[in-house]
């Protein structure tokens, strides 16, 4: 049978009206699928960057120690006869805490007190002499001389007596010093001697050590202390501020001490081999509870940072060594911003460069944020603080 050519052309016509109907089909199925909706907006917590005068704090290790600590030796040498403290515990000055056999010493005092006595005779003797012949020296009834050597007998006489008066109260401080007495007041140590040991004056009985108020002794560094002497040049201004800048310290058990404390002075010298300069503070210790030789650390402000503008802590990240905060800005979208951190304030950041005061930062979801992102506040701002 044959087809008029016409029919075929007809027929590929209508082939090609299908294909093009399948093609828009399946290109009308294929958009739907690419146009997915777009994710919602990650809520996230914001704190404002607030602006105010913050006070800087630093810490340092602290070493305890006595306000005065006088070791206790005797004058004499000889026997410890008697202990009349109890180790450890609060003496008064004056205390006698040692005795020394004193019967040498009292015999040594007996025995000058007769020569000061052999020694007074002469002198009264020569005295006498004088006094005789000087009338007849005068109506020369006897040599001149004799008056001058008898008049120089009185005169070494005198010297004589002198010297024995001199003993006998060198003999009387012996025995006084066999009492070994506590020169300061304070906690007294433990012994170092037993009764029946022979000590001498290079022994160290014992110490005593003032603990209130007691001394905290802690180094800063020379670039602390010259930025702290620049900001007051003159000697007084430097003492006033001392007493304007109380002092924490912190315990080896981490509280902190209920008493604050001020500077009293500085070292002479910075050391050499560490850069660092010893400062010593002063705390009250009525209970004695601080001991010399204790640890803690100590605490204070230096300085105030004017104006500064302070962020959270957990609202900076570092990355690859550059610190970021996430902004939200007033349309809701967040911009990663780089700063520059200063000193620390407690829980919070003092940001020198790349925020402004007022805005607002992220400080939970920052993991879920992106440049750029649209967010959600779920708390009011300002509550991050």
């Amino acid at each position: 049978m044959n087809v008029p050519p016409h029919t075929y052309a007809v027929r590929a016509g209508c082939v090609l009206l299908s294909l093009l109907g399948v093609l828009a089909v399946t290109t009308s199925c294929s958009s739907g699928k690419a146009a997915a909706p777009a994710p919602p907006p990650v809520a996230v917590e914001v704190a404002d960057v607030v602006q105010q005068d913050t006070p800087i704090y630093s810490e340092w290790v602290a070493v305890l120690d006595g306000f005065v600590n006088a070791q206790i030796q005797p004058h004499v040498s000889g026997y410890i006869v008697r202990q009349n403290y109890k180790e450890g515990s609060v003496v008064r000055k004056g205390d006698v805490l040692f005795e020394i056999d004193p019967r040498p010493f009292q015999a040594a005092l007996d025995q000058t007190k007769g020569q000061l006595a052999q020694a007074e005779a002469q002198l009264g003797k020569a005295r006498l002499d004088v006094e005789r012949d000087t009338p007849l020296a005068r109506e020369r009834a006897i040599a001149q001389s004799q008056l001058d050597t008898e008049i120089q007998a009185r005169l070494a006489a005198e010297a004589v007596v002198q010297a024995a008066k001199a003993n006998v109260e060198q003999a009387e401080l012996n025995i006084e010093w066999t009492r070994v007495t506590s020169l300061v007041g304070g906690i007294a140590g433990i012994a170092q001697f037993q009764i029946g040991n022979l000590v001498g004056p290079t022994s160290v009985l014992t110490s005593v050590s003032q603990a209130d108020p007691i001394k905290a002794y802690f180094t800063v560094s020379e670039q602390q202390f010259m930025d702290f002497h620049r900001r007051f040049p003159t000697e007084a201004s430097v003492e006033e501020q001392r007493k304007r800048i109380p002092l924490r310290l912190i315990l080896g058990d981490g509280t902190v001490y209920d008493r604050t404390g001020t500077i009293s002075f500085a070292d002479r010298e910075v050391n050499p081999a560490t850069g660092a300069i010893r400062i010593a503070g002063v705390f009250p210790n009525p209970n004695n509870l601080l001991r010399p030789g204790g640890y803690g650390r100590v605490r204070a402000s230096v300085r105030t940072e004017t104006a500064a503008l302070l962020v959270p802590q957990k609202a900076v990240t570092e990355l690859q060594g550059s610190q970021q905060v996430a902004v939200v800005t007033s349309d809701g979208k967040v911009e990663i911003r780089l700063v520059t951190v200063g000193d620390q304030a407690g829980d919070r950041w003092i940001v020198t460069r790349g925020l402004k005061a007022g805005e607002r930062v992220v400080v939970e979801g920052l993991q879920k944020v992106r440049d750029g992102a649209t967010v959600t506040i779920s708390t009011p701002p300002g509550g991050g603080d």
